[in-house]
């Protein structure tokens, strides 16, 4: 599976078009989130916004209540606390880990634990031994992302148990 991580308008028009089945808008915005979430529904996608990157929504129970009224599938986000809440409202989460060392592995075990994600995404993709060993010790379905730039870099991520890989590079929405 490959999910298309959008930062703008055109990668936007260009992900729904794509045989993606999900987006990640890392740019989300207040002024056009119910457009584009009715968007990506006609279109049959599945719409996740980064939370900790959003302008003009607020980074707390407010912000993800109204998301969750405007009829969004879920949020992306680092802070457990909002990963949290947007459990507690109903909305799927996507935790979103960086690892950059040992300790942030077992900290993203821990993370994972104590927020319940209904999936995780390890960043940057390209940590495959890595994905092996947290797969073995947690139960969410991993999202390898960042730093793919071939089709070999998406099977790579698939063969250490990625579920999904997210993209931002187009051409390979189509792989």
């Amino acid at each position: 599976m490959i999910i298309a991580a959008v930062r703008n308008r055109e990668d936007f028009e260009n992900a729904l078009n794509s045989s993606v089945s999900i987006i990640f808008d890392l740019a989300p915005d207040i002024s056009d989130m119910e457009n584009r979430i009715k968007n990506a529904h006609s279109h049959g996608k599945i719409l996740f916004a980064h939370i900790d990157l959003a302008t003009g929504i607020g980074k707390d129970r407010s912000g993800i209540e109204f998301l969750n009224k405007l009829g969004l599938d879920g949020i992306l986000s680092t802070k457990a606390s909002m990963i949290k809440l947007a459990k507690e409202i109903g909305l799927k989460a996507v935790q979103r880990f960086f690892i950059i060392d040992s300790k942030s592995v077992m900290a993203t075990v821990e993370g994972i634990k104590s927020t319940k994600a209904d999936m995780i995404e390890i960043m940057p993709a390209l940590v495959f031994r890595v994905i092996e060993r947290l797969k073995a010790q947690i139960d969410a379905p991993i999202i390898a992302g960042g730093l793919i730039e071939t089709a070999e870099d998406i099977e790579k991520a698939k063969m250490s148990g990625a579920f999904a890989v997210s993209v931002g590079k187009k051409d390979l929405w189509y792989y």
